[in-house]
């Protein structure tokens, strides 16, 4: 099975042996983050530094500024994370180690951008923003990310791109000392703490029958259950239930066009700025109703878009088959193989068979510049039997 792992600029600009260590695992790709949400990174093999702290989303080369100039939206450059074009000497780096390099581009996930302009984000039934979560519906911000999935996905010498959250982001975030867990809100609460209530979003539900103040308090009334733990969580039949059906309907109709109609614009986007033979794949969940960094997709619809999904695997790979039974496009399972974040490099072999036998034609692992060295000795000796 071809096999990529993914790697920030940082794992690899400074560290000259960075490149062959990850040709070496026995993979044939590295999918390189070209534009990429803020986080905090361990690099346990750095001649140079250990940790990183990525302050902000940013672009991890040189934005054009002839695309940008007077856009009120537009990408952040990086800091000392990631100075200059960090994405383009990493690359060159890997491209010499005899691997294909594919992009690996951050689109609907941005705190700064929140941060700055707080109209662009997700609000939710009470009013509150969350900054990190852009609003796919409102033309400007869909400006601005089609035309980022078309920059940051067609660096010089890249053979295809993989887009991240390129749909709904929602209340799900992995953020700092984070404290949203106190009640269980499921899938359902999810869902629903998830419906944006900006002006576009009005226009939106209104085109499907809604009226926005009115579908506003109809689901603070409904997650009213959930508050009082009252509530149990059978997925969207439990929205269904504490919305009303034809009402929950109408929402996911107008989620799931707004998502549809921004996947097909970035996607061309980018076919239309890339070379021939340019790959495209959306890291992508069969649920459309769910959100976040593997957006909910129908996958009959993504696959007739874009050329194949990167599916999260970690805990089973049962995402697979959805896509699969589809019988076109790529379909490769996300597995995780770092232990201290829940993967399981030991495994390997036998989890990337599993998804194999489910339909899966290619592996992508997360994360080699995260990962130990014993974490990479497993990955080496796995991909060895596979």
């Amino acid at each position: 099975m071809k096999t990529s792992a993914f790697v920030y600029p940082w794992d690899v600009v400074g560290d000259p042996d960075a490149a062959r260590r990850i040709a070496d695992l026995g993979v044939q790709q590295v999918t390189l983050a070209a534009a990429y949400h803020s986080t905090r990174a361990l690099t346990p093999r750095h001649p140079r530094h250990r940790i990183v702290t990525a302050e902000h989303a940013a672009v991890l080369y040189p934005a054009g500024e002839e695309r940008w100039r007077g856009r009120e939206l537009r990408p952040y450059a990086a800091g000392d994370w990631a100075p200059g074009d960090a994405y383009g000497e990493a690359a060159a780096a890997l491209r010499d180690a005899g691997l294909s390099v594919h992009t690996w581009v951050v689109l609907a996930h941005n705190s700064r951008l929140g941060a700055e302009h707080p109209a662009t984000s997700v609000r939710n039934a009470y009013g509150d923003r969350y900054p990190w979560a852009p609003c796919i519906a409102q033309a400007a911000t869909r400006a601005y990310l089609v035309d980022l999935a078309a920059e940051a996905a067609t660096r010089p010498g890249a053979d295809g791109t993989e887009l991240e959250s390129l749909g709904w982001y929602g209340l799900a975030h992995l953020h700092a000392h984070d404290k949203t867990a106190g009640v269980g809100l499921g899938e359902a609460g999810q869902y629903l703490m998830s419906l944006c209530f900006c002006a576009d979003c009005h226009q939106g539900y209104a085109g499907h029958g809604l009226d926005g103040d009115e579908l506003a308090r109809a689901v603070r009334a409904a997650l009213e259950p959930l508050w009082r733990g009252e509530a149990g969580d059978d997925g969207w039949a439990t929205v269904e239930k504490l919305l009303g059906a034809a009402t929950a309907t109408a929402t996911r109709a107008y989620r799931d066009a707004t998502a549809r109609g921004l996947q097909e614009a970035a996607v061309a986007a980018v076919r239309a700025a890339a070379p021939a033979g340019f790959q495209v794949l959306l890291h992508a969940d069969p649920v459309s109703y769910h959100c976040g960094a593997n957006v909910g997709v129908d996958p009959a619809h993504i696959l007739s878009v874009a050329d194949g999904v990167v599916v999260p695997c970690t805990g089973g790979a049962a995402l697979v088959r959805p896509f699969a039974e589809q019988g076109t496009g790529v379909v490769a399972a996300n597995l995780t193989v770092v232990r201290g974040m829940g993967g399981s490099p030991a495994t390997l072999a036998e989890d990337a068979r599993a998804a194999r036998d489910l339909g899966a034609d290619q592996l992508r692992l997360y994360h080699a510049g995260l990962a130990s060295d014993a974490d990479l000795t497993a990955v080496r000796e796995a991909l060895g039997q596979l």
